[in-house]
């Protein structure tokens, strides 16, 4: 496959170090894809807040990946920027900010996220006003579903489509949603959604149950897992720490140790993309070494950490994949 002008530079130009890693990262990626494997992408961080839908929904689209582990924030705040996005407020300065402006931030409905102000009213209220009936139609059919589930429902019902300030090609949900691409939402009660759900089951509107579980997405995964990991195998392409790759990278040494099934492939490859500084504890920062002894990783996996910030690499590596 010839490649575009993104990829020739970065190959011509990234030839040592975190540089170099990058390349490598892409280039295993590419070729763990073109020997029939498939890859897991993890979001952690406030990836959709940086807009990484502009690369990500192509990488979908293209099918250069086949499922998404993500955290509630991730789910959601790509569609607050879809439908609010000439309300977000950008800071520059925000490492000047005193705690009297960013309060004042707060009284105007301004949440920071970084150097990013997600605006309250018109993001939150705007998909809360839909989703929760959604969530209450089901709750009345005694039906249950998945974080993501509902999140689909809400995109292909296009009630929303109207209030897009944003190009839909651009958007990594309405593109997961199109293809139905399987989703993971581990913790799912750490949002801004979540939160408003539950303060709808605090008020006996909703059943909490009508919301499905994060032990009932590990037992979906495992499932997923053994379906898919024949041949090449799954590759785990972890973007940041956190609960969004802690989570899923799990289900290989949970199948293999708690459920006694010897026969379950390792992860047939991993990239770490973190500026976490590898510490004593510091879980989310672990070196894929040490995930060899935890049952996740084996010897000849291909391994790779670029340590550096995810907004910057990961679209680099997304281009190189997709030939740009």
């Amino acid at each position: 496959m010839s490649k575009g002008p993104v990829s020739q530079f970065i190959q011509h130009h990234y030839r040592h170090f975190n540089a170099a890693a990058l390349v490598d990262a892409a280039k295993g990626y590419e070729t763990h894809l073109l020997e029939g494997g498939k890859m897991m992408i993890t979001l952690a961080g406030a990836m959709s807040t940086a807009e990484l839908g502009v690369s990500l929904a192509e990488m979908i689209r293209q099918d250069k990946v086949a499922i998404i582990s993500c955290t509630g924030a991730n789910l959601e705040e790509d569609i607050m920027n879809l439908v609010a996005h000439s309300h977000y407020k950008r800071i520059p300065n925000y490492r000047d900010l005193t705690p009297q402006q960013e309060w004042e931030l707060l009284e105007k409905g301004l949440n920071r996220v970084t150097d990013t102000c997600i605006p309250e009213e018109e993001a939150f209220r705007k998909i809360q006003h839909n989703i929760v009936k959604i969530w209450k139609d089901a709750d009345s059919s005694g039906e249950r579903y998945f974080p993501h589930e509902y999140m689909y429902k809400l995109l292909l019902s296009k009630v929303m489509e109207h209030d897009y300030e944003i190009d839909a090609k651009d958007s990594w949900m309405v593109a997961a949603a199109e293809k139905n691409l399987p989703l993971i939402v581990p913790g799912w009660e750490d949002s801004t959604m979540g939160n408003i759900f539950a303060s709808y089951v605090i008020k006996e509107e909703i059943k909490a149950v009508t919301m499905k579980s994060g032990i009932e997405y590990m037992v979906w995964l495992s499932d997923w897992y053994r379906k898919n990991s024949s041949g090449k195998g799954v590759g785990f392409f972890q973007i940041g720490g956190g609960i969004a790759g802690d989570f899923p990278i799990c289900v290989v040494p949970m199948m293999y140790q708690d459920l006694e099934w010897h026969d379950v492939p390792f992860w047939s490859y991993f990239c770490q993309i973190s500026d976490s500084t590898t510490s004593f504890g510091s879980y989310s920062g672990a070196v894929p070494n040490e995930k060899i002894t935890w049952g996740k990783l084996d010897i000849h996996t291909p391994k790779y950490i670029v340590e550096s910030d995810a907004t910057i690499v990961a679209p680099l590596i997304f281009a190189y994949v997709l030939g740009w």
